[in-house]
């Protein structure tokens, strides 16, 4: 996601952030979890066209990933991440990510997303990290597939949709003698 994709303040930036089935993170602290729903929220957040990652509840379902991990490194990487992006905010903005105005906000996401093609700060492998955490969360989510992606499942087609072979000439070299 290039800088200029964060720019915009995402509707939902106002609501409270969600909070996991049981209202207690499995992993992150409740201030972690905050930040990471947030996070979320303005990576995907909610349009004209379907509800964002906070309805999707990503948060909960990153949260729920890291407390099953087996390998300790990725919970590592994302507390570590999430401190990375409370401090970019209190550099930026002299306050913590989640005491920033919306804007606020946006623009720290879109620092960190500013060379996300050969990421070299910490923040900036971080957002790779988070956004491919969330977007999967996300797209596997029934908010991302029904509602965003608009998946109908198996359903009966019409007509044939897909690639006809016969269509296309297939020339196979002539062997040896």
């Amino acid at each position: 996601m290039a800088a200029g994709a964060v720019a915009a303040v995402p509707l939902a930036a106002q609501q409270p952030a969600a909070s996991p089935a049981s209202g207690t993170p499995l992993f992150f602290t409740p201030t972690e979890f905050q930040i990471l729903d947030e996070l979320s929220e303005i990576i995907i957040p909610t349009d004209d066209h379907s509800p964002g990652a906070r309805a999707a509840k990503v948060a909960a379902f990153i949260d729920k990933t890291m407390a099953e991990s087996f390998d300790k490194e990725p919970p590592q990487v994302f507390r570590e991440g999430l401190k990375t992006v409370d401090g970019l905010s209190r550099e930026m903005h002299g306050k913590a990510f989640l005491d920033a105005t919306p804007k606020q906000r946006v623009a720290v996401v879109a620092r960190m997303a500013g060379n996300e093609k050969k990421p070299q700060k910490p923040e900036e492998k971080f957002f790779g990290e988070l956004k491919g955490s969330v977007a999967f969360a996300y797209y596997t989510s029934s908010v991302g597939i029904h509602q965003e992606m608009e998946y109908k499942g198996n359903t009966v087609q019409t007509e044939f949709s897909g690639f006809d072979a016969d269509l296309v000439p297939i020339h196979l070299p002539e062997s040896t003698k």
